[in-house]
């Protein structure tokens, strides 16, 4: 069978992969002490309280660029005490100016291209999960989560939110944060003295960053493979008994202009619980959640046969995510919780042809344990109920996901994921719908103790309604190999005919698929690069019974510059057989041919420049050969930054399609505007004219933190059809939302 290769190659990869598991090494470890206090500490920005210097500061700060061979010329230093309650940490950045970069006042900035200060905490010491916290000169905080050792930027999640203070206050030559973290807050076993720690600097006016633990410049810098010790004089105390309550409102009017219905007056309530069973172990419980507050999903163009991936934003389902959600690879996951309150609908259209269509299912309630059961376990427990849809002959459905994971060696870990998705009522038409579908599925995740080797290996099995449907199983690995001057990788897997992940992301079934890629550096000694080299890349697809169905091979050089613009010319090879007919314009021209096979080339390139400059831009395009004609594309982002107030930003891409059957102008404009009038109160208007999909939609969300993770929020919401303005829809909401401890 066409899927025993991928076993066996997974067995080959682990039994290599395992001989170099803990051959790192990460060199000299710093450590610094942290000493228990009694003193009040006052966040003001002032370091005048005698706890701060009673223990061993975190000093020394490795530049990591534009250099990885020398100490930061601007050096930070760190300095930690605790009580019952808290965990405080003091930062002094000394810096040559007060000429600070704040790119806005709005919580959860990007630490990119201004100044700022992050803390990764690690209380379990796996160097695989972290917490975030982050503060720049203005005192602005921010936090997320780091899953899978933090090697890639999808392990970041900047969408978690929880309740902690800080302040910072400007002083000549330098500039000071302090924050207070409740135990309560982070996850960690009782009776530990030492965690992990390490923290990076972004400093603007010498261009340069820096970190305690000393990171090479191939590696990414939130990397969890390089951690040092803070060690406590003694283990924290549990803290006590840690129940939120976070009760919503909800009120506002919406009209469909196009199906001519009376406007609708909509009220609702809700609310979520985040109880601590353990320190390291949370239930997080919702009844009746409302997702109003989500900003709408940034639109693209879509030139592609398949779905288009748009991450979770939902605040319940994002503390522990990776537990659920990183099983597989980014195109063959078995579980993406966005599945989970939408559903799609069968329907017979006009023409007689089964079609579908999305709707959004109500979310009765849930339930999700997660967490840290010791050092080297972590579980997960989800389950979720919708509403049954009787006008669209939609069943209730229950949705369970169960997830194991146990360490091994030093950074690597072995998981087990089962996903169940059960009609709850089944007395519509079973044509349409399945009584259930669930996925069994494990993971073993590669990362060397230096981070030097990477990788991973899945086997998935559905178990469905259906018999006769191929084979009902996907298999995947890949591993990387990193060194300063090089990285190569191997990637591959195998999904099934009959592999149906109705609560996963799959973008297409019955294919084989391998992708190697590798990678050259070069560090020139002087001049405006910084590092640059080639790379090569080739993925190959085969259709089981039917051989190669689709190719991309690529040939591409990157630059990196020591003002932090970047750079890439990409040469691309494409090779596409398509089974059925296809418009890539989505549009009403005669479609491209089926059971043909289209060969062709392109260039690409982008550009980004430096972000610290008050205007930058991103930009990309491509021109070449497109299926059995030519394609043009130019996009990317235009920004302004208003400081410390905001930026305007405008999103581009033009699209020109020359096929012989097909030939279309498509746009897509975006500006979007973030004014943060101070640190509690945001205006944020976001505009998408798209003509591929007809539609023009404005949405303006006015957000209030009146109290820490507590909200007002009103949003207005317009869709036009774009060629001639005529209104769609039209929606306001208004939500108030409340953090209350018990």
């Amino acid at each position: 069978m066409p899927y025993r290769s991928p076993v066996l190659l997974v067995i080959l990869l682990l039994s290599i992969s395992s001989l170099a598991a803990n051959n790192g090494k990460q060199g000299e470890v710093p450590s610094l002490g942290i000493k228990h206090t009694q003193e009040k500490i006052t966040l003001d920005g002032v370091l005048d309280e005698g706890a701060w210097f009673k223990g061993t500061p975190a000093k020394n700060f490795w530049e990591n660029f534009p250099t990885d061979s020398t100490q930061s010329p601007v050096q930070t230093e760190i300095y930690m005490t605790f009580d019952d309650q808290n965990l405080y940490i003091a930062a002094k950045c000394y810096s040559i100016g007060k000429d600070y970069v704040i790119s806005s006042l709005r919580r959860d900035f990007r630490a990119g291209g201004s100044d700022n200060i992050t803390f990764l905490i690690d209380p379990f010491n796996d160097r695989t999960n972290a917490f975030v916290f982050g503060m720049n000169p203005y005192g602005v905080q921010r936090e997320a989560l780091i899953s899978n050792g933090g090697n890639e930027r999808e392990d970041f999640d900047e969408s978690w939110d929880n309740k902690w203070n800080g302040v910072s206050k400007i002083h000549d030559g330098y500039w000071v944060s302090e924050i207070a973290i409740p135990f309560s807050t982070l996850r960690f076993k009782e009776g530990l003295r030492e965690w992990k720690f390490n923290s990076y600097r972004f400093d603007t006016q010498s261009n340069t960053r820096s970190t305690w633990h000393r990171i090479p410049q191939n590696q990414i810098i939130m990397s969890l493979a390089y951690m040092g010790n803070m060690i406590f004089e003694e283990a924290p105390k549990k803290p006590g008994a840690s129940i939120a309550i976070i009760p919503y409102i909800t009120g506002g009017l919406s009209k469909d202009f196009e199906e001519e219905t009376p406007s609708k007056n909509q009220s609702n309530f809700g609310g979520d619980a985040k109880i601590n069973i353990t320190p390291s172990l949370n239930l997080d419980l919702t009844i009746n959640p409302d997702f109003s507050q989500v900003e709408v999903d940034q639109q693209v163009v879509n030139l592609d046969r398949f779905e288009i991936f748009f991450p979770e934003r939902r605040q319940f389902f994002l503390e522990n995510a990776d537990l659920f959600g990183r099983f597989g690879e980014e195109r063959v996951n078995p579980f993406f919780s966005r599945r989970i309150g939408s559903a799609s609908v069968k329907y017979i259209d006009e023409e007689g042809e089964e079609s579908s269509t999305a709707i959004q299912s109500p979310i009765l309630y849930g339930a999700r344990l997660s967490g840290k059961a010791d050092e080297n376990w972590r579980v997960g427990l989800l389950n979720m109920q919708t509403a049954q849809e009787k006008d669209y002959e939609l069943p209730s459905y229950n949705f369970t996901v169960a997830a194991l994971q146990r360490k091994v060696s030093s950074r690597s870990n072995i998981g087990m994921i089962f996903v169940n998705k059960q009609a709850l009522t089944t007395d519509f038409n079973r044509d349409y719908y399945d009584e259930y579908n669930r996925i069994i599925g494990l993971d073993y995740n590669l990362a060397s103790s230096d981070n030097s080797w990477i990788g991973k290996a899945y086997y998935h099995q559905a178990l469905t309604e259906d018999k006769d449907v191929g084979t009902k199983l996907a298999t995947g690995a890949r591993l990387q190999y990193l060194e300063r001057n090089f990285s190569i990788s191997w990637r591959q897997s195998f999904v099934g005919e009959g592999f149906d992940a109705q609560v996963g992301f799959i973008r297409r079934k019955d294919y084989f698929r391998i992708a190697p890629e590798a990678q050259w550096y070069f560090y020139p000694s002087k001049g405006k690069l910084n590092r640059h080299g080639p790379g090569i890349q080739v993925e190959t697809l085969w259709n089981p019974g039917f051989g190669r169905s689709d190719h991309q091979y690529e040939a591409f050089w990157d630059f990196s510059f020591t003002n932090n613009a970047r750079m890439r010319w990409t040469l691309q090879n494409e090779y596409t057989y398509l089974f059925d007919d296809f418009d890539p314009s989505r549009s009403d021209a005669e479609p491209l041919k089926g059971e043909t096979g289209y060969n062709y080339t392109s260039l690409r390139f982008f550009y980004s420049s430096d972000s610290r400059k008050k205007l930058s831009v991103f930009f990309r395009g491509n021109a070449g050969e497109f299926f059995n004609g030519y394609s043009y594309q130019a996009g990317g982002r235009l920004t302004y930054r208003y400081q410390p107030f905001g930026q305007i930003a405008m999103d581009f891409t033009y699209t020109h399609l020359d096929l012989p059957t097909i030939e279309k102008d498509i746009w897509l404009i975006g500006p979007r505007i973030d004014i943060t009038f101070s640190k509690e109160i945001f205006l944020t208007t976001f505009i998408q004219y798209n003509s591929q999909v007809d539609n023009l939609n404005i949405n303006t969300r006015f957000q209030w933190r009146f109290a820490p993770v507590s909200d007002f929020f009103l949003v207005y919401t317009d869709n036009y059809i774009s060629d001639n303005f005529i209104v769609k829809n039209r929606a306001i909401v208004a939500k108030l939302t409340y953090w209350l401890n018990l």
